[in-house]
């Protein structure tokens, strides 16, 4: 067994690598174990290859069994070899999602059989808590509990990761699931609103006077969080290019010409570089400011 293992929930195959493909990266690279546990097969998603459109699932409803495929690519550009989805492939379904009146996303209103959202928390936990016994990781990683944007399946995984962390470290609750053990450190991935608000002044300095113009208020919106609350960044610019890569092979989802992703290609590689975490629960990072790596402090 490695010293240092690190197990991340996500909720659909992309998001692990927007929200943590350096650090997934960096870390299986230096020698740690990094698992990945993957909720849905993304069934709802919007398909941007346009030959590909037929696996939508307003038509063949194939877009998941094709997801699998660009997940095993994403993998192998991050060079993470072991990733699993929660129940097995297809048993909790991608749930979709609607835009609010806020730019938040939200559950829809009519709802399908079998979607991840209208799961049974402790039987979805109970699929989770064996993975922890078994694989034991020092650290976790999930999304916090507005689900970085709203999406319900994001929600719902930050629900179920939270759950099955304390559960898994009960002596006493389900044997049967496996020895007892405690994360030492829960994480939560966030967006810096130092970065942001940097990236945004550059943007206009460079003539942009539309990109994140949503971002621009005086509240500071639900997904991004305050230098008080990230605990750790990972600075990822050697790791960026297999980010990159992973991006290209979720080729149905990401769309790296779409100025969204480039942000006009005022930044290059370096708005992908570095990926932001909170500490959610257990042992704090050691001395002031941001830590630099997520298991600082741990004894690994």
């Amino acid at each position: 067994m490695t010293d240092r293992r690190l197990l991340l929930v996500h909720a659909h195959p992309d998001d692990e690598t927007l929200g943590t493909g350096v650090t997934m990266a960096k870390y299986a690279d230096e020698g740690a174990k990094v698992t990945l546990v993957t909720c849905t097969l993304g069934e709802e998603g919007e398909v941007l290859v346009d030959s590909l459109g037929h696996l939508a699932a307003g038509h063949e409803d194939r877009l998941g069994e094709h997801r699998i495929g660009e997940l095993d690519a994403a993998m192998e550009a991050l060079g993470v070899t072991d990733y699993v989805r929660l129940g097995g492939d297809g048993h909790y379904r991608d749930s979709g999602m609607l835009w609010d009146e806020n730019g938040h996303a939200t559950a829809r209103t009519e709802l399908r059989d079998g979607i991840f959202w209208s799961a049974d928390l402790l039987e979805a936990a109970d699929l989770l808590v064996p993975i922890i016994r078994d694989r034991k990781p020092q650290v976790l990683i999930c999304y916090d509990e507005f689900g970085g944007y709203g999406h319900p399946d994001h929600v719902q995984a930050h629900r179920v990761a939270m759950y099955a962390y304390q559960l898994a470290g009960v002596p006493s609750y389900r044997p049967d699931l496996g020895e007892p053990w405690q994360v030492e450190r829960v994480l939560w991935s966030a967006m810096s609103a130092r970065r942001m608000r940097e990236r945004i002044a550059a943007l206009r300095a460079a003539g942009d006077t539309e990109t994140w113009k949503e971002f621009e208020t005086a509240e500071t919106p639900k997904m991004v969080s305050s230098d008080e609350a990230i605990a750790v960044e990972i600075d990822g610019q050697d790791y960026v290019d297999r980010k990159h890569a992973a991006m290209k092979a979720h080729a149905t989802q990401i769309n790296l010409d779409d100025p969204f992703f480039t942000l006009g290609g005022t930044f290059g590689s370096e708005v992908w570089s570095r990926e932001h975490f909170r500490l959610a629960a257990g042992k704090p990072f050691p001395g002031t400011g941001w830590a630099d790596d997520i298991f600082a402090g741990l004894d690994v």
